[in-house]
């Protein structure tokens, strides 16, 4: 049985080049938008000044973990319980949005999955950006994040 490859891959084998990166696609089930809630939620409580909306989002025994670049160019690997997170999470004066865009959400029965760029600002202004890794486990019926990953940095945001 004989396969045609597609022509953007053949081009690529025969000069050497490598294919661009793939675009995610919009998740098409309706359940993206139940998975999404929970992250929702957790980014109104920060936007809020609110630790306690964002616990109420999670599984207690999961945290975050943050991959932070330093101004030396080096990076620092950073993990926070759910509880010490929250903590951070002051009240103050400063408008703060965290904004996800394009993400990939995958869902396989009772687990899920988001993944995509974010822009963090304060004040309006673009504070930091990276990209967020969100796991999520569904329990009756109600999804909740066990774990979120992030990178960190404050060079090629986009404006």
């Amino acid at each position: 049985m004989t396969t045609m490859l597609p022509l953007a891959l053949i081009l690529a084998l025969q000069t050497g080049d490598r294919l661009p990166p793939a675009n995610p696609l919009p998740y098409a089930d309706p359940a993206a938008a139940a998975v999404m809630a929970p992250i929702d939620a957790m980014f109104r409580g920060l936007a809020a000044h609110d630790g306690a909306a964002i616990l109420a989002q999670v599984r207690p025994e999961g945290g975050a973990t943050v991959a932070m670049e330093r101004p030396d160019g080096g990076r620092t690997i950073r993990r926070l319980g759910w509880a010490e997170f929250a903590a951070g999470v002051k009240p103050g004066p400063d408008r703060l949005e965290e904004r996800l865009t394009d993400s990939v959400v995958e869902v396989d029965g009772d687990i899920a999955m988001v993944w995509g760029p974010y822009t963090f600002t304060v004040n309006g202004k673009i504070h930091h950006c990276g990209v967020d890794h969100f796991d999520l486990v569904r329990e009756g019926g109600a999804w909740k994040v066990l774990n979120v990953t992030w990178t960190q940095r404050t060079t090629g945001c986009p404006a």
